[in-house]
């Protein structure tokens, strides 16, 4: 049987920053982290038409500042900003009354996003399109928009089938055991009437060193 690492944390503090970046002592870590979880199901859950990549959280004595990543903000900001004032109102009761400021970037490229990606193809199985159907469409639409390399695995009862099973698509270079590699990584899940499928998305985006050369 492989050995597997997760995408995410084997390349955490080498291409990829921390999701949340406080210091707390051993008194309040576990309560930390059990915040941050609550904090990032909220988001999930309450902004899911918003298409949320990510939720970064920061941390301070006083005050936790809340990041999300959104491919349409204005989901998120509502109306004259009333949203924002209402996630602000339930997230303070998540986190115990401290005070929470909450910043929204929006994701400017969402075909090359994995999580976004995942998300769309588990949207579409839902809605009963076919599951190979569905990840053709989203892995051309990755390497037109400029992806090395794209694979997606998908796992399950897969058109109704009696017994679960595995089915991927790859395309293009995917080096996965390159630290210098760019490599994003997503997990969706699509509820259907059989049950659960899930989705896993890898996207190649090219090497750090070549990244840089190209922005400068």
């Amino acid at each position: 049987m492989g050995q597997k690492v997760h995408p995410i944390g084997f390349r955490t503090g080498v291409t990829r920053d921390w999701e949340s970046r406080w210091y707390a002592d051993k008194q309040h870590f576990g309560q930390y982290i059990c915040e941050d979880f609550n904090i990032r199901k909220y988001v999930n859950k309450n902004l899911a038409a918003a298409n949320i990549a990510k939720t970064e959280i920061e941390r301070d004595q006083n005050e936790i500042e809340v990041i999300i990543h959104a491919a349409r903000p204005g989901l998120v900001i509502g109306r004259r900003g009333s949203e924002v004032d209402k996630i602000r109102g339930d997230l303070r009761k998540i986190a115990g009354g401290r005070n929470i400021q909450i910043k929204i970037r929006e994701v400017q490229q969402p075909e090359l996003n994995s999580q976004l990606v995942a998300a769309g193809i588990a949207e579409q199985i839902v809605k009963r399109v076919n599951y190979r159907r569905a990840i053709k469409k989203a892995v051309e639409t990755c390497v037109n928009a400029g992806a090395f390399g794209v694979k997606v695995r998908v796992a399950g009862r897969l058109a109704g089938a009696e017994i679960a099973r595995a089915d991927g698509y790859t395309v293009g270079n995917l080096p996965l055991q390159k630290l210098r590699a760019i490599i994003d990584y997503g997990f969706a899940e699509a509820a259907t009437t059989v049950g659960n499928i899930g989705i896993k998305v890898w996207i190649y985006k090219g090497d750090v060193d070549t990244v840089a050369k190209e922005s400068k």
